[in-house]
């Protein structure tokens, strides 16, 4: 495909939207910017960028005429590809990219993509990190915060790029085909916009779909789904597990993981060497330590770059103690099996913060998860009374749940409560959207609340 004779149109002005739009100014292209808000202002959004001077921005209803004349539509990850005016402009032979497939047709060197429910975002920096120490001209991008289209440019043969990859930003790819790929595991989320779970693991599968037979994926061992579809996926298998010791693959052995390879086996390293707890943190580094040994990544740099390694910020990181209280953001649990790694992560007995969007998620598994660890469970947000509910249901202690109006109240009274070796969590199981603009802002609110406690 000749790019420069095609007509494109960017849906969304976020930071995806913009970038996608640079990219393809950048080579000369034809590119109408879109956003249905109308709400917006042309001079904001041109704003955002000097490259968008002489660019085209439409704002509110699409206009039938336009359609007609675009070729390629560039969908930013927050546009449903079931939204009316996406499904208008597929009837009418429009071809609907994403961000991730556009990037793709621009790169130049290999790259390493990682999807998953939960883990994701610790897996890529920590893949990342391990790369950048191998590879000079290694690159993090993706749904970790920084768009593909952005970087791509700057890609070159000999470099990596190490990619987080959603299922919002699957769903919208081609030809996109990553060397080695993983999926850390599957389970319900985004059901909002994916309506199912049938079409959620579809979307994160897709991952693999272009890989062929000398390419690599890497997958969970112990995740139910992904056991389904072992037999679809083209690429060569490795797995990880931090239960089952694997003849092939990498494994946790007690307080080990071991990578086991053509009959031989290698210790990688302790968890105890580790700057990371809880045992999804452990499955985390198995993933990407295969990863980069398959990327023929020597093990002495592996292990450089795991000693290192400190988690990443709003996944069960470590704010402060105050009065002997430990207080841990895990502003990124935004669905229920991650704030259950997190609940399991705790060495201490936990008063827990939770709640907030209603993502359709169920909360019954987390509560169980509890087991007598969680001392008090302080709900905020849109999901507090429907978690209350199920966590009645399911036997928690009514005494013991909490109703506040804000994430500083949440703060107050579990710092109230708290007594000396205990732990503060925000673990939400839930998205932020409504009360703040991102989990990251959620996160930062929470550090800045528990690092003002007072002590006396």
């Amino acid at each position: 495909m000749k790019l420069e004779e095609k007509n494109f149109l960017v849906f969304g002005t976020g930071i995806s939207g913009i970038s996608a739009a640079e990219l393809l100014t950048d080579h000369g292209i034809s590119v109408v910017l879109y956003d249905g808000n109308d709400k917006l202002t042309e001079s904001e959004i041109r704003a955002k960028s000097e490259k968008l001077k002489s660019v085209d921005i439409v704002l509110g209803d699409l206009p039938e005429e336009l359609i007609h004349r675009i070729d390629v539509a560039v969908l930013s990850p927050g546009v449903p590809v079931d939204l009316s005016t996406v499904e208008n402009m597929r009837r009418q032979g429009v071809d609907i990219w994403g961000e991730i497939e556009l990037a793709w047709i621009f790169e130049k060197g290999r790259v390493l993509a990682i999807t998953g429910t939960n883990g994701k975002t610790t897996t890529t920096s920590l893949l990342g990190a391990i790369m950048e120490r191998a590879v000079p001209k290694t690159q993090i991008v993706g749904n970790i915060g920084i768009p593909y289209t952005s970087v791509v440019g700057k890609t070159e043969p000999d470099s990596v790029t190490v990619a987080e990859i959603s299922s919002f930003q699957l769903e919208t790819i081609h030809t996109f085909c990553p060397e080695v790929t993983a999926i850390l595991n599957i389970t319900p989320d985004h059901l909002n916009r994916h309506h199912t779970m049938e079409n959620y693991t579809k979307a994160k599968l897709r991952i693999t779909e272009n890989q062929a037979k000398d390419q690599v994926c890497v997958l969970n061992y112990e995740d139910p789904i992904l056991q389904e579809f072992v037999g679809q996926i083209a690429a060569k298998l490795v797995f990880f597990s931090s239960q089952s010791q694997l003849d092939e693959g990498i494994y946790l052995d007690g307080e080990n993981i071991v990578w086991a390879f053509g009959g031989q086996r290698e210790h990688v390293c302790s968890v105890k060497d580790l700057n990371l707890i809880g045992r999804h943190n452990y499955e985390n580094v198995m993933a990407a330590v295969a990863m980069a040994l398959v990327s023929g990544v020597p093990m002495n740099i592996i292990r450089e770059a795991l000693m290192s390694f400190t988690a990443v910020a709003h996944r069960i990181e470590y704010v402060v103690t105050k009065r002997g209280v430990r207080f841990y953001n895990d502003s990124k649990g935004t669905n229920p099996d991650a704030a259950i790694q997190a609940v399991r992560a705790m060495e201490w007995p936990t008063l827990l913060i939770g709640g907030g969007y209603d993502k359709n998620s169920e909360y019954g598994e987390w509560i169980d998860a509890f087991e007598g660890k969680v001392k008090k469970l302080v709900l905020l947000g849109a999901t507090r009374q429907k978690i209350k509910d199920t966590a009645i249901q399911h036997g928690y202690p009514k005494e013991d749940i909490i109703l506040v109006e804000s994430l500083q109240d949440a703060v107050k009274v579990c710092y109230e409560h708290a007594q000396e070796g205990d732990a503060v969590l925000l673990s939400p199981a839930c998205a932020s959207w409504g009360m703040f603009q991102n989990y990251e802002q959620r996160g930062e609110m929470f550090k800045e609340m528990a690092r003002a406690l007072q002590e006396s």
